[in-house]
C-alpha cells in the first residue's frame, strides 16, 4: 500500500469496520456460492463498485447472478466466466480496475485469481475476513471462533445453544452453513457469534481476533488442497492468532497444544484444556459423571464447578459417545470464556438438538439399528463413530481425498462383522480390510448413483444380526456420488425406512438437513 508523497491514497485504508471508506471501492469477488453471493451483496449495500466472477452455471448461480445485476454489480458467470478463469495470464485481465478480489473459500491458492491477483499486488480476502473487517465500530458481537478436523458443527451448535441459555443473543455461523457476513450484519445485532471456520476459510483470514477459539483436533484432511499435513495444520493453527481471553486445546491432542504455544495472541489470553479425564488446572474435563470446571472459577487451584452431567449430553436414552462428550467439554469452555453461568451449560446442553446425519439414529429394524454418521467424511471421524459400536457392519466409501485408512481399519477390524463399500476409493478400503481383516465380509456396491443406498441397505441387512448396528461412516467425502454429506446421509435414511416400512415397521420418520421429515 503506497504512502508516498504525491500519490493517491490507497482505498483499502480504513477498511477495519463497517463505517469505513468501502463507498467506491472497487472489488472483484470469486465464486457465487452462497458466502460469495452474501460478500457480493454486503458490499454493493456499503456502496462497494462490485464484479463477481463464476464458472458455474447452475440454477442457482443464474437466480444468483441475476439478483446482483438488478443490484448494479458486473456479473460473468458460465463459460464466459470460465475463459476468464482460465489461466493466471486470462483472470489478469480481470484485475485492472481492482482494489480487492473476495474469494470463495474453497478455491484452491493455485487457482488462476488469486495467483494473478498476488503478482498484481492486490489483496485476497475471504468472506470470513470480509465478515471481521464489517463489524460495526463499536457494540460489534464478540466472535468466538472454532476449528478442528472433526467435531466442529456439533461443538459449535452446542457453544451456540449454551449461550442463548445464559441470556445472550446468539448464532452460530460461517463452516456450519450461515455465511458468517450474513449474522455480522443482522439487523438485530448479535451479542456472541459462535463462527465454525475451515482450513479453507482459514487460509484466506487474515485480521481475525476472537474472543475466545478453539482447535479440536487435527488429523489428516484435505491434503490435496492444503499440499502437506503440515501446511494444513498451520492453517488450523491460524484460529488462535491475536486471541483476547481463551485459547481452547485438547489435552488428548497434543498437537493442539503445540499450536497455541505457537500462536501470537493478545496479551492476558489464557490457555484452556479440555479432557475427558479429571481437569487440572485451567482446564475443563470429567469427574465421575460430572463436567467439572476447573479453568473459570475463582481458587481453581483448590476448587471446581459442576457444569452439567453426562445424562446431560445423552440422547435417545443411550450414553453419548465419547467424542461427543469432548465436543460438549470444548463447548462449555468457549462459552464460559464469553461469562455464562455453570447453569447456562448445563441448560443449553439439554436443550441442544443434534446436527442431522451425525451419529443419528434412523430405525431399528429387525433387531438392527441403522445409524447415519454421513458427516464422517475422513477416517478420524470414521474412527470416532466406530469407538461408539461393539459390533457393526460399515458403510464406507466415496473420495477419500488422499487420507490413508489403515490405520482406521486396522484399530476397528474387531468391530467389523462386514462392510459394504461403494464410491470411486472403494478399493483403498478394500485392501486396507485384505491386510488387516481378511475375516470379514466385504460387499462391492460400486458407484452407480441409481439406487445405490437402497442396495447397501439390503446388502447391510443379510450381514448384521439383530443387536448389531449398521453404520454409514463412510470415511470420505460425497461428492463422487452425492450432491454432499448431507444429500447422502439422506438418500441412506430414506433407504433404511423404506426398508422399515417393507418389514411392517411403521411409524418411524427421520430428521433430514433442511428440517424436514423422511417418513417411511
Amino acid at each position: 500500500m503506497s504512502t508516498e508523497p504525491g500519490l493517491p491514497p490507497d482505498p483499502r485504508l480504513g477498511l477495519t469496520h463497517r463505517e469505513g471508506p468501502w463507498a467506491g471501492l472497487r472489488v472483484l469477488v470469486g465464486g457465487l456460492g452462497r458466502s460469495g453471493f452474501a460478500a457480493a451483496d454486503a458490499l454493493l449495500q456499503c456502496g462497494a463498485q462490485v464484479s463477481v466472477v463464476d464458472a458455474g452455471s447452475s440454477d442457482a448461480v443464474a437466480e444468483r447472478a441475476q439478483i446482483l445485476s438488478i443490484l448494479e454489480a458486473t456479473v460473468l458467470t458460465g463459460t464466459d466466466g470460465a475463459a476468464a478463469l482460465a489461466d493466471p495470464v486470462a483472470a489478469a485481465g480481470l484485475l485492472g480496475a481492482v482494489d480487492l478480489v473476495v474469494i470463495s473459500p474453497g478455491w484452491w491458492p493455485t487457482h488462476p485469481l488469486p495467483t494473478a491477483a498476488a503478482a498484481a499486488g492486490i489483496p485476497v480476502w475471504g468472506e470470513v475476513e470480509l465478515a471481521w473487517r464489517m463489524r460495526s465500530r463499536e457494540g460489534a458481537a464478540e466472535w468466538l471462533t472454532l476449528t478442528g478436523t472433526n467435531g466442529k458443527t456439533t461443538t459449535v451448535t452446542m457453544t451456540s445453544s449454551i449461550l442463548r441459555a445464559g441470556g445472550l443473543r446468539a448464532t452460530s455461523a460461517g463452516n456450519v452453513g450461515t455465511p458468517i457476513i450474513e449474522a455480522v450484519l443482522d439487523p438485530q445485532p448479535y451479542d456472541v457469534i459462535a463462527v465454525e471456520l475451515s482450513s479453507f476459510q482459514l487460509h484466506w483470514a487474515h485480521s481475525l481476533s476472537p474472543l475466545a477459539s478453539a482447535c479440536l483436533n487435527i488429523a489428516p484432511d484435505h491434503l490435496d488442497w492444503h499440499g502437506s499435513l503440515a501446511a494444513y495444520t498451520a492453517a488450523k493453527g491460524t484460529v488462535y492468532e491475536r486471541t483476547q481471553r481463551a485459547c481452547v486445546y485438547n489435552v488428548q491432542d497434543e498437537l493442539t497444544e503445540d499450536l497455541v504455544r505457537q500462536a501470537d495472541v493478545v496479551e492476558g489470553a489464557r490457555a484452556i484444556g479440555f479432557t475427558l479425564g479429571v481437569p487440572g488446572l485451567s482446564m475443563i474435563g470429567v469427574v465421575d459423571d460430572v463436567l467439572a470446571d476447573r479453568a473459570f472459577v475463582p481458587n481453581r487451584h483448590t476448587h471446581a464447578a459442576e457444569l452439567a452431567t453426562l445424562a446431560d449430553v445423552a440422547r435417545g436414552g443411550r450414553p453419548a459417545p465419547a467424542h461427543t462428550v469432548a465436543n460438549a467439554l470444548a463447548a462449555a469452555a468457549l462459552a464460559r470464556a464469553a461469562g455464562v453461568t455453570p447453569a447456562a451449560v448445563r441448560d443449553g446442553l439439554r436443550d441442544y438438538v443434534p446436527q442431522p446425519h451425525r451419529i443419528a439414529e434412523v430405525a431399528t429394524v429387525e433387531g438392527v439399528r441403522y445409524v447415519n454418521d454421513s458427516k464422517a467424511t475422513n477416517p478420524h471421524a470414521a474412527a470416532a463413530s466406530l469407538a461408539a459400536y461393539e459390533q457393526v457392519v460399515w458403510v464406507a466409501g466415496g473420495l477419500l481425498k488422499g487420507a490413508d485408512v489403515d490405520a482406521l481399519v486396522a484399530e476397528h477390524a474387531g468391530r467389523f462383522r462386514g462392510v459394504v463399500v461403494l464410491g470411486a476409493d472403494r478399493a483403498d478400503i478394500v485392501q486396507a480390510l485384505t491386510r488387516h481383516a481378511p475375516q470379514v465380509p466385504v460387499i462391492d456396491v460400486g458407484t452407480a448413483q441409481t439406487g445405490a443406498m437402497d442396495r447397501v441397505v439390503a446388502e447391510a441387512a443379510t450381514l448384521a444380526r439383530p443387536g448389531d448396528v449398521v453404520l454409514l461412516a463412510p470415511a470420505a467425502a460425497s461428492m463422487d456420488m452425492f450432491a454432499n454429506y448431507g444429500a447422502r446421509g439422506d438418500a441412506f435414511a430414506d433407504a433404511v425406512l423404506r426398508r422399515a416400512r417393507d418389514a411392517g415397521q411403521d411409524g418411524t420418520s427421520y430428521r433430514t438437513d433442511d428440517g424436514g421429515e423422511i417418513r417411511p
